[in-house]
This record gives C-alpha cells, structure tokens and sequence, in this order.
C-alpha cells in the first residue's frame, strides 16, 4: 500500500494571466523551468496524453500522464496512467495589473509507512524546496519572455 504525500507551492508573476497561462500551457517547454525535469511530449495524436522524463541524484524516472481538467488561464490538472505515480494541478489566479499568481500542487505516491518517515524527515523539505526553485525559474522565464529582443 502507498502513501500519497503532498506538496504545494506557489509564485508571484508580474506578468498577465494571458502570458502565464500561455508559457505553462506549453507543457513541452517545461525543463526549460523545471530543473529535474529532462523533457515532456505531447504527441500530436493525443493532446491530452504527454511523456515525462525526469531525473534528480542520478535517479531517472518517466512516466505518462494524462490531462483531467482544463479551464483555460484557471487550471491544468492531471493524473499519471503508467510509470511514476503523481498527480497534481497548476492553478493561475489574475491579479489584474499586479500580474499573476501560479500555485503548483503535486502529489506522488511512496509505498507504506517508509514515505511518510522519509517525507517528514527530508523529502518534504527538498521537494517543496525544488519546486520553489522551479517556481522562481518560470518567474524569471516569463518576465525575460515579455521582454522585447
């Protein structure tokens, strides 16, 4: 049996929703952000299904995923169907002219009582650090697309 541990994260973006939403809606372009992520496709034949690599402390893991729910410059959340167990949501609040805020949440599964051990002992923390890192990354990514070459 697997514990399904949970993390949430979220940003300031002083960019419009419009923006946002159009950099993360690219999922293919996320390891541009997304430092222990190493590529995302989509396949044009389903939209709704993308591959993901990932790989962290020489650990590599893929799995597929498929999108749940759509609600354009609100949210994308999604549910792994095979390999690593994970599921999640980015949500996008407007703010109107202060800009964006994104909110990632992301849960995976680690088997029985040795996940919750090793989640309150370091993984939480390294985890929720990442995805901050992450985060601030795509902050950085959509201020620097807004600007003008």
């Amino acid at each position: 049996m697997s514990n399904w541990l949970e993390h949430s994260v979220q940003i300031e973006v002083e960019a419009p929703i419009e923006h946002v939403w159009g950099l993360w809606s690219d999922l293919e372009q996320m390891p541009r952000w997304m430092k222990w992520i190493d590529s995302v496709t989509v396949p044009k034949e389903t939209p709704d299904i993308s591959l993901w690599k990932l790989s962290t402390g020489g650990l590599e893991f893929s799995w597929k995923s498929r999108i749940l729910k759509i609600v354009p410059q609100q949210i994308i959340q999604w549910e792994s169907v095979d390999g690593l167990p994970n599921r999640g949501a980015i949500r996008f609040y407007d703010r109107g002219d202060k800009g964006s805020i994104v909110k990632m949440t992301i849960a995976y599964a680690i088997p029985g009582f040795l996940g919750q051990l090793l989640d309150n002992l370091f993984i939480g923390r390294a985890v929720e650090s990442t995805l901050r890192a992450d985060l601030e990354r795509f902050r950085q990514y959509a201020l620097q697309a807004r600007t003008p070459n």
